[in-house]
């Protein structure tokens, strides 16, 4: 979401998207829609994230991610601000993003899902008239194989990747918002639209009608299947927030049925070990919902590695009060050295200073199936 007036900071244009494909050479690919993603050996204990970096930024957060010297590194939309129906111009902004990724590109995987700015246009969905050349050039900035099945697919660009053995195994699955995305419902009156900005609301209400959508039935019946992969872990990537309610920005929570299609799919295949991570917000929190749901369900916010917001929307799931308006990126730590394994859930400014840290143990993660 465009939440800032944009400072404009003028760098190199640095390496091209060819340039940086050769630098960086995919290490395997992305899931078959239909079927089993290919499973990477490395454990995953270390996995930084973030969102909302803006192409004409400084960006020395790099330095303190790095320092954490992660495993793997999650891109969680808005990966650069394209916000354009030229795709000469998206991808011109890509080239100059390239330079900024070179390092955590060399020293760390990275996997990436899209969210608005980097799929054209400021909170878009379906109607945005060039998804498919803005899907090109996105499969060619984070190096997608051109055999790729992820490529082929014309239904969006999700994706999962499944890492480490059988008793230590983490399935990511990183959902497209945008490529089905019906219409958002808005607030007609100006009147109400000033009294929710003055409280922190978005202009955004949650649809009623059931037959709009956000991932698309196709999507759905893919998810579905990677509810029946085994694993210990699952993490949802989200580009948007899940838990967070209702604050009328773009949110699961615009369309409630898919939200509780999601947590019916947990139920019905006994899900164990799920948990959510996202962007888009401009700003950093902990979300933890326990009603109606199986288990406690896990959302930790990460936004912006550039952008950032001053005020924070009302949550009414917002763990302890846990938020941070500053330039930020998410850590999740996984102790497998323990019988029952701790995850840790960490916000970092960009000097990576640790803004707040919360701990769960693995088994809290279980329903009573």
């Amino acid at each position: 979401m465009t939440k800032i007036t944009r400072r404009q900071f003028h760098m190199g244009t640095g390496l091209t998207l060819t340039a940086l494909a050769a630098l960086s050479p995919p290490k395997a690919h992305a899931t078959v829609p239909d079927g089993m993603p290919l499973i990477r050996e490395k454990t995953l204990s270390r996995i930084v994230y973030g969102s909302c970096c803006h192409q004409d930024k400084p960006q020395p957060i790099w330095d303190a991610i790095l320092k954490r010297q992660p495993e793997l590194f999650i891109f969680l939309g808005d990966n650069i601000y394209g916000d354009t129906r030229d795709m000469a111009v998206l991808k011109a902004k890509y080239d100059k993003q390239a330079v900024n990724y070179a390092r955590i590109r060399q020293e760390s995987d990275v996997i990436a899902i899209w969210d608005d700015h980097d799929f054209g246009e400021n909170d878009a969905g379906k109607t945005y008239p060039f998804r498919d050349q803005s899907k090109a050039l996105f499969f060619d900035f984070w190096n997608e194989p051109k055999d790729s099945p992820r490529r082929r697919d014309n239904d969006g660009i999700y994706s999962s990747y499944l890492y480490g053995p059988a008793d230590k195994r983490v399935h990511i699955i990183l959902p497209d918002l945008r490529y089905n995305r019906d219409d958002l419902e808005t607030v007609a009156s100006r009147r109400i639209t000033r009294e929710r900005d003055l409280a922190g609301l978005g202009p955004y209400l949650p649809i009623a009608d059931k037959s709009t959508t956000m991932l698309g039935e196709a999507q759905w019946q893919w998810l579905e299947q990677q509810m029946q992969i085994p694993s210990r872990i699952k993490i949802i990537g989200s580009s948007l927030q899940y838990i967070a309610s209702q604050p009328g920005w773009e949110a699961w929570s615009n369309f409630p049925h898919e939200r509780q299609r999601l947590i019916d799919l947990i139920g019905k295949y006994k899900v164990d070990g799920l948990f959510f991570i996202s962007g888009d917000t401009h700003w950093a929190e902990l979300s933890c919902q326990t009603e109606g749901t199986p288990y406690p369900l896990w959302d930790m916010t990460s936004s912006g590695l550039t952008q950032t917001w001053d005020n924070v929307s009302p949550n009414a799931y917002r763990w302890q009060d846990l938020s941070y308006s500053g330039q930020n990126f998410g850590t999740i730590y996984i102790d497998w050295l323990l019988k029952d394994p701790l995850i840790v859930f960490e916000a970092r400014d960009n000097r990576g200073n640790r803004i707040f840290q919360h701990t769960i143990v693995l088994s809290s993660l279980k329903g009573p199936w």
